[in-house]
């Protein structure tokens, strides 16, 4: 199938092949669909900072402050997608990466304090419409896979002086890190300064507010490690 390979060759994936087979319709479909993207790509790419390679642009697309953000090899950004990388060291994605529908990713969230950013490694899945905040830094790693709605933030509201409202108390910044090699399911929050460990699995719905020891399988609100992946 010309399509399967052309698809190997930009993957740079000699393994890998479609398990399903797609009638000449599904084909000319999405075809179509990924040409109108690459086009959208295309009108893009002089305004990134860096871009690799070809990027795939759904419809309704917005990326603000682009001089700020780098995109690796074959970057899709689905229908809907909203990053802001306004920050200190802006977005970067790797190779391979992908964004669903309706995401949101932004790095400062009031102009008075400027974000540090967000770093997404190679052949990651970020889930529709998920909820990155960068305000402290966010660090994804590779071969990521989340599920929809997630919410991963790296930045708390101070609320401690009852004399102030907590609006005028400022805010904490602290990196929140995904390893390598997870799986969050959908509807899971990662708080700030939360650092998940190299082959978790955070099930879904879960809110991980302590960071997550490497192979950990990790569930409930707040979130808890239920067993480890080796004796799953």
């Amino acid at each position: 199938m010309v399509i399967e390979k052309l698809i190997r060759k930009l993957k740079n994936d000699p393994d890998y092949k479609w398990d399903s087979a797609y009638s000449f319709k599904d084909l000319l479909h999405v075809s179509w669909v990924r040409f109108f993207q690459i086009l959208r790509g295309l009108l893009l790419k002089p305004f990134l900072k860096r871009s690799d390679g070809l990027t795939f642009i759904g419809s309704g697309v917005k990326v603000h402050h682009a001089y700020q953000f780098l995109a690796g090899k074959n970057l899709i950004l689905g229908d809907n997608v909203s990053i802001n990388a306004l920050s200190t060291n802006g977005i970067t994605v790797g190779d391979n990466v992908s964004i669903a529908r309706d995401s949101i990713l932004f790095c400062t969230g009031v102009i008075a304090q400027k974000g540090k950013g967000i770093v997404i490694g190679n052949r990651t899945g970020i889930g529709a419409r998920a909820f990155l905040a960068g305000q402290g830094g966010i660090v994804i790693g590779d071969d990521v896979i989340t599920g929809p709605n997630i919410q991963i933030f790296s930045e708390n509201h101070n609320f401690h002086d009852l004399n102030q409202t907590i609006r005028q108390q400022g805010v904490t910044k602290h990196a929140t890190i995904i390893g390598n090699n997870c799986w969050i399911g959908g509807g899971a929050t990662i708080l700030a300064g939360v650092t998940v460990g190299d082959g978790c699995v955070i099930a879904a719905g879960s809110v991980v507010n302590k960071s997550v020891p490497a192979n950990s399988v990790v569930a409930g609100v707040p979130a808890k490690v239920i067993k480890t992946r080796d004796n799953a």
